[in-house]
């Protein structure tokens, strides 16, 4: 009896990912499936940078499911991760070099935008996904602080373009690298999207599946001609449960959907502090605000962060809490944050620009 590719994907269909409970023959996520007499062989594919032992449970299910098959003796599972560039603005095509851009974002400052914009881009590179990071924060640049990369400076390449430094893994680029620390930016509105433009399309990004851009604090011309001009996959809103941080937040939602950038989540900084002496837990900046945004506009609660002195140290000698501690409660929110974040990129919309000729219209 021979042993048919619908069989093969029958037998798998309730086959799950065991981060999302989505079905990959739904997914679309069998490839390549072949059969010969005894044996089967297909490639399964996670749309993100999925772990080892996320590999190992799919693979052992994958394998049960199949064998039984009537005739099936040997079952070869090849399980890749393949992180795709992902639809961005309507008339913006992806950047060179760069699969996908996450806009990390908060309507007010002070609310721990940069901080978990440096962690969550240093957990996806754990991750094992190419990342990239681009300061945008033109006013206040603070990640070759929070990287230990102050007073580095990126070298050009023969063809102009600068090539991002790397600090822990991920390609950093900022305009921190090309001023001096102490020089403010005294700059208008059109001379910072002329920098924010040169950073991002004169830098040598290579083979990024992820950048993530610190954007700068607030909703205003900057940030709007930033969000229209710059192809984004989606947006991360940070925020802490204080009222009037919530108040900023909620700006900062709104403008994203006027420009067509999907929401992937909020994050909640501050949520809680524990005391190190006793243990108690205090909601310094009130409780559940974050969440009740999310309920209100529809959108994920990708999980809260800790109030925590050695966040602060951590990222203040350039080493931030996924790299600088790794085991601790702060550094384990980061990566279910930075998860979940990739699991939502890889839910859009595949990016199908270069799928299609050029179409020219000739007079003969």
């Amino acid at each position: 009896m021979s042993i048919e590719q619908d069989d093969v994907l029958s037998a798998l269909a309730e086959v799950r990912d065991p981060n999302t409970q989505s079905r990959f023959v739904e997914a679309r996520a069998i490839k390549r499936v072949s059969t010969k007499s005894d044996s089967v062989a297909f490639d399964l594919e996670f749309a993100y940078p999925a772990s080892a032992s996320d590999h190992d449970t799919v693979r052992a299910a994958a394998e049960t499911a199949v064998r039984k098959l009537p005739g099936v003796k040997k079952v070869t599972v090849n399980i890749v991760n393949k992180i795709a560039a992902h639809a961005v603005q309507r008339g913006l095509k992806p950047l060179p070099g760069v699969k996908n851009i996450i806009a990390i974002a908060s309507g007010k400052g002070g609310v721990g935008k940069s901080t978990t914009a440096v962690n969550l881009a240093l957990a996806l590179s754990r991750m094992g996904a190419m990342v990239g990071l681009l300061d945008a924060d033109i006013y206040g640049p603070s990640q070759p602080q929070m990287l230990g990369l102050v007073g580095e400076q990126p070298r050009v390449n023969e063809a102009g373009e600068m090539q991002p430094l790397r600090a822990h893994g991920v390609q950093v680029m900022s305009i921190g690298f090309l001023v001096e620390t102490d020089t403010p930016m005294i700059w208008r509105g059109p001379m910072v999207m002329q920098a924010l433009d040169q950073l991002l399309n004169k830098t040598a990004w290579e083979g990024v599946d992820y950048l993530v851009v610190d954007l700068p604090p607030g909703t205003g011309d900057t940030q709007l001609s930033l969000a229209q001009k710059v192809p984004v996959t989606g947006a991360i809103i940070v925020t802490t449960p204080q009222d009037i941080a919530l108040l900023d937040a909620r700006k900062g939602l709104k403008m994203f959907e006027k420009v067509d950038i999907p929401i992937l989540g909020v994050v909640e900084n501050m949520s809680l502090h524990v005391c190190s002496q006793c243990g108690h837990e205090t909601h310094i900046f009130g409780s559940g605000g974050g969440e009740q945004l999310c309920v209100d506009h529809g959108v994920e609660f990708l999980g809260g962060l800790p109030l925590e002195l050695s966040i602060r140290e951590l990222a203040d000698g350039g080493n931030p809490s996924v790299v600088g501690a790794p085991d601790s409660y702060a550094a384990e929110r980061y990566r279910a944050i930075a998860l979940r974040t990739a699991i939502k990129v890889g839910e859009r919309a595949r990016d199908m620009s270069g799928k299609f000729p050029n179409i020219v219209v000739q007079h003969t």
